[in-house]
């Protein structure tokens, strides 16, 4: 009983910090050998032409906005497309974009979802490199420039920006624990990168070569992650680029985040099961380690070690002269008795930020567990659900 525990331990231990602080020790030595590793050229003569598609549901709130950034983003003059897609919208959206000549705007009113959206846009594309974003973003000036200046890398099949959530400073747990958790999801995904490839893209900011760009199936829950694995299944490099970024407000509360969070666990476990020629790690073998080691953990067994371990836990530590056991025992109540406090905290709306890390821990692996029952007991669908975000 000891030794399962300890196991479930170590898993849990590296699924959220062990494998963070073996990257980064692996990515010192590697420096130490060979150097910290030269960023490619940004001459804007030999940038590739690119397309920018922007799929949007219902956002005439931030429409205006994101019209506004895309416009004033910089890339030389002829090389760039900007393709708004609509299909389902409701609202103005499709009015409001319809306004901008510079713009060539998809609609369609059947709301078939983001995937299907995105593959109607794709018919359309005839440049070298494709940009996704989300219409609830913002970007920063540069963006596409640092982006689009990797595909000098004959490697690169994929780039991934960086997802920026803004905090206000009267943050809830939701916001401030979104933001703690991208923040530390950066630095992985920058270790990721240089030791081999990053894992997956978000789709707030990511980019792909249009040659390589392969339709996922239409019920596809995590399409950005499904498109850019794919890209690096055929052996290419997604590329991390944290100073091209995307920023967006966080969900409006903590249910909001964990809709979310549920979607994308079900979308996780619906991805592994349609990857699953990953797991031979005889073609990509550090591709490999780094899928299972910061996705699959995750998304499958880590939750559930959780809760084992707690069990187990208590059972030895009513064994007469296991002072060890009963000392873990009680850092684990603690740590829950704070995420506790934290949801108290929370839905009496006072702040204290020392509470949101175990309170937003425990709502994500919540959300896994949700989400796992949600795929293997519903049909899953690729139809846009909105999340409230903060205004």
């Amino acid at each position: 009983m000891k030794i399962i525990l300890a196991i479930s331990l170590f898993i849990v231990f590296y699924t959220f910090a062990g494998y963070g602080i073996f990257l980064y020790l692996i990515i010192r030595i590697k420096r130490a050998f060979k150097g910290k590793k030269t960023l490619p050229s940004e001459n804007l003569d030999e940038l590739p032409s690119c397309t920018l598609i922007i799929a949007a549901y219902d956002e005439e709130y931030f429409i205006e906005q994101k019209i506004s950034n895309s416009l004033q983003l910089n890339y030389p003059e002829g090389k760039l497309k900007l393709l708004f897609v609509t299909d389902g919208s409701s609202d103005k959206t499709p009015d409001i974009i319809a306004r901008y000549p510079q713009i060539q705007l998809l609609h369609r009113p059947e709301r078939a979802g983001k995937i299907a959206a995105v593959h109607r846009a794709m018919e359309y594309v005839d440049t070298d490199a494709v940009v996704f974003t989300d219409a609830n973003t913002f970007l920063n000036k540069d963006a596409l420039i640092k982006i689009c200046r990797h595909y000098s890398d004959a490697t690169a099949g994929a780039i991934a920006g960086e997802k920026r959530v803004h905090i206000d400073e009267n943050a809830d747990a939701s916001a401030a624990g979104e933001g703690f958790y991208w923040k530390y999801e950066s630095a992985l995904k920058k270790w990721d990168s240089e030791l081999y490839s990053v894992v997956g893209a978000a789709g707030e900011l990511f980019s792909v070569r249009r040659s390589l760009y392969q339709p996922v199936e239409p019920d596809t829950v995590l399409d950005d992650f499904m498109i850019s694995m794919l890209i690096a299944a055929k052996g290419y490099r997604i590329i991390y680029e944290p100073d091209a970024y995307a920023t967006e407000t966080a969900s409006e509360n903590v249910s909001e985040e964990l809709k979310r969070k549920v979607r994308i666990a079900a979308g996780g476990i619906q991805s592994i099961l349609r990857l699953k020629k990953l797991f031979n790690p005889f073609p990509y073998p550090v591709l490999s380690f780094q899928y299972i080691s910061h996705r699959v953990l995750r998304w499958t067994i880590t939750p559930f070690l959780l809760i084992l371990s707690f069990v187990l836990n208590i059972i030895l530590a009513l064994k007469p002269g296991e002072t060890a056991m009963q000392a873990l025992l009680l850092a684990q109540v603690l740590f829950y008795l704070l995420a506790l406090l934290g949801l108290v905290m929370e839905k009496r709306q006072l702040r204290i930020k020392v509470l949101f890390i175990p309170y937003y821990f425990c709502v994500m692996n919540y959300a896994v567990l949700a989400g796992i029952i949600r795929y293997f007991s519903t049909k899953q669908s690729a139809v846009w659900e909105k999340v409230q975000r903060k205004q």
